[in-house]
């Protein structure tokens, strides 16, 4: 069955607060993304996105951070891991591999952490590491990946020296970063490398078929649209956009197989473009035997969250994802504690 009809008008409505916050915003921020102003638009995020030292992210001392340089793939660059934790614990704790957003083509490892640091580390006793991945299209499929994937291994193996317990890993991230975990979730598990304790996909960038109802149906509306989605995954992929083969670890929409994944978060809006690829991803997961928490916020766009955090659903979806993750855990330490 093809899709329904998309009837001009009938989308839905958007949450008064959020509804504020997407107001408030300048004609540049709205603008979709093109070809044409991709370079401009890069450049643009690059002076505008916050970049913190990593004096900065030790917040007079509350946490231990460390920039690390690691091998990347084979005949590839070194990969950048900004690894962060609350001072003083002893012990190896669990850590979130998280990757950033930012469409595959903007973005960079040091901007998400002081919120994640603040939100979830501290409160959970969690060990950070966040990933500065190649941008498309100066490295197109599967070079970002490749690079969270080297940077995954590299941890695991290293988890000694890095304080961290190599079976509580948690890979995470928001939009192009929840489509890279996701990825990366199905590469380790058909490569036999480390096996995630979980994986928390926030609105992520699933599929490059563009295809679905709401990738229509919300075209032109919030801050992120049809045609900035294309120009991303072309960035991303180049000739190979589109491609009946294109394997499922360039776009997860793509995997037929879906079993064998760990427990999966999935937050999305329902007045976002992603909607309905992220909805069908949590109902293949389900279809192949697997574990999903699926959450779709009404009246949410894409990246709700950032532009009006304190917006009573913001507020509740960062609850919701915190207290996914303190159960994930606090299963993970009742199956690994010892007896007596």
């Amino acid at each position: 069955m093809g899709l329904r009809r998309v009837f001009p008008g009938r989308v839905p409505p958007i949450d008064p607060e959020l509804g504020v916050a997407l107001a408030a915003l300048g004609p540049e921020s709205r603008e979709p993304v093109t070809p044409e102003n991709l370079r401009a638009r890069q450049e643009r995020d690059a002076a505008a996105r916050p970049r913190p030292t990593a004096e900065d992210l030790r917040a007079d001392g509350r946490f231990e951070v460390a920039e690390l340089r690691v091998p990347g793939p084979p005949g590839a660059p070194d990969v950048t891991l900004v690894s962060a934790r609350p001072a003083g614990l002893t012990g190896p704790l669990p850590l979130l591999y998280y990757l950033h957003g930012g469409a595959m083509i903007m973005g960079n490892a040091w901007s998400v952490l002081p919120r994640i640091l603040r939100e979830w580390a501290l409160p959970l006793e969690l060990a950070v590491i966040s990933v500065e991945y190649r941008l498309a299209p100066a490295a197109r499929y599967p070079g970002p990946l490749e690079d969270c994937y080297a940077g995954l291994v590299w941890a695991a193996g290293h988890a000694a020296e890095l304080g961290i317990d190599p079976g509580r890993i948690i890979i995470g991230g928001k939009s192009a970063g929840g489509g890279l975990a996701a990825a990366l979730a199905l590469l380790t598990r058909d490569r036999g490398g480390p096996g995630p304790l979980g994986q928390l996909l926030l609105c992520p960038m699933l599929d490059d078929r563009d295809a679905t109802f709401s990738s229509r149906q919300m075209s032109g509306r919030g801050i992120w649209d049809l045609t900035s989605n294309a120009t991303a995954w072309k960035a991303l992929l180049g000739d190979r956009y589109g491609a009946a083969d294109l394997p499922p670890y360039a776009a997860p929409a793509r995997a037929t197989d879906l079993s064998g994944l760990p427990p999966a978060y999935i937050e999305v809006g329902s007045a976002e473009m992603f909607r309905d690829e992220d909805v069908a991803y949590a109902n293949a997961i389900w279809q192949a035997g697997g574990q999903a928490e699926l959450h779709v916020w009404p009246g949410a766009y894409h990246g709700f969250d950032g532009l009006a955090p304190k917006a009573a659903l913001s507020q509740d979806a960062r609850d919701a994802r915190t207290r996914w993750l303190r159960r994930l855990l606090a299963q993970s330490g009742t199956r690994r504690r010892p007896a007596g």
